[in-house]
């Protein structure tokens, strides 16, 4: 359905064409629905409201995603025999807080529901949001009010909160598990256990992909609000020392939020300093910044790869864009299952070591990088 459909969809209409997408996809987003149905999204978080009351779907920050998972764990509860991997110490619910499902975590969280559901566990999701200065409150909800047996969540840690947040997390006597965050306490810096994505890793294999094509002078450019950034830049840094590349050789921009009016200047000046520079590879993190920048490279008639190879970092939409873009694809469905597995251990054995793990990325090449211009 569109903008343009001369009758709105009735409630039940909605309700069908809502639920059928999270049957499908696992998760709906209020975006995405307002367009289909031609509804305002107003009316498309009333009917998530009250879809929710009814119990056929949990809320999330940007959407809703299918409660399934705690349905076919109330039924394997009742056949223990169905689930051969499921530990009478480590059955019931656990907590996950996530930013938003609006990018990035939609696959991670489904990688946690599959491994929750492995183990006979529920998933009781909720969502947080970029903007939250502080998580403490749905996190003490979660434990209080769903009595969830552990945590798994990925708060802010570039605010002025998380130190507070992680004392937190360490005081509440609550299993958890931190996913693509990392965090330390105390004054021996303890580390708190985590699962992450090896970012830096992952812009160092962009980088040496492209010097492998002859490019020596590579840009970079990252989403100022993602707290991803500061660990692809780190790798960034870490692939110019190891190619010998210097200051003058490179160059560093942060990106406003997409929706900000700055937005298309900044992606101008990208461009503009990329030709003024001799820059002829760039990383761009993330997927929607590095479409931009391709698109306003073609406008001002350069060739993508032929004049400017884009790397996008994220691989959510890259692979749509045209020329398909290469892009680092982090391994998010991966880290979702050790989150939770990392999780059901700590819950199993409470005296066990702190375990950190970092799970390496992919490079997916494809037509957006080529040689370097001669």
């Amino acid at each position: 359905m569109t903008q343009d459909t001369a009758r709105a969809p009735l409630p039940a209409e909605r309700d069908a064409h809502l639920l059928g997408v999270l049957e499908r996809d696992g998760v709906v987003r209020v975006a995405d629905l307002t367009a289909e149905l031609g509804v305002t999204a107003v009316t498309v978080r009333r009917d998530i409201a009250r879809l929710e009351r009814e119990g056929r779907l949990a809320r999330v920050h940007g959407g809703a995603v299918a409660v399934r998972a705690e349905r076919t764990a109330d039924r394997r509860e009742d056949t223990p025999a169905e689930t051969p991997d499921a530990d009478p110490r480590t059955t019931g619910s656990i907590g996950v807080l996530v930013p938003s499902l609006d990018y990035y975590w939609p696959e991670v969280v489904r990688g946690m529901e599959a491994e929750a559901r492995r183990h006979g566990l529920r998933i009781v999701l909720r969502g947080s949001s970029y903007d939250t200065t502080d998580e403490r409150p749905a996190l003490r909800r979660l434990v209080e009010s769903e009595e969830v047996r552990g945590l798994v969540c990925a708060p802010r840690m570039d605010g002025r909160t998380a130190p507070d947040v992680v004392e937190w997390l360490a005081a509440s006597g609550v299993p958890h598990v931190l996913v693509e965050r990392e965090a330390a306490r105390g004054p021996h810096r303890a580390a708190l256990e985590s699962v992450v994505s090896d970012h830096a890793l992952g812009a160092l294999m962009a980088v040496h992909h492209l010097a492998d094509l002859g490019h020596r002078r590579v840009g970079l450019v990252l989403s100022r609000e993602s707290p991803t950034s500061r660990k692809i830049a780190a790798g960034w840094r870490a692939a110019c020392h190891e190619l010998g590349l210097t200051s003058a050789e490179h160059f560093e921009r942060l990106a406003p939020d997409r929706k900000r009016p700055e937005f298309a200047g900044v992606v101008d000046d990208v461009v503009s300093t990329a030709l003024g520079s001799g820059t002829t590879g760039l990383l761009v993190h993330s997927d929607p910044e590095a479409s931009a920048i391709a698109q306003r490279a073609m406008d001002r008639g350069l060739s993508v790869p032929g004049d400017l190879s884009v790397v996008a970092y994220d691989d959510e939409v890259a692979s749509l864009f045209s020329p398909a873009m290469t892009a680092v694809h982090p391994p998010r469905d991966a880290v979702g299952h050790a989150a939770v597995d990392l999780l059901v251990k700590r819950l199993a054995d409470p005296s066990r070591p702190v375990h950190r793990e970092a799970i390496s990325p992919r490079l997916m090449v494809r037509e957006s990088t080529g040689p370097v211009p001669r």
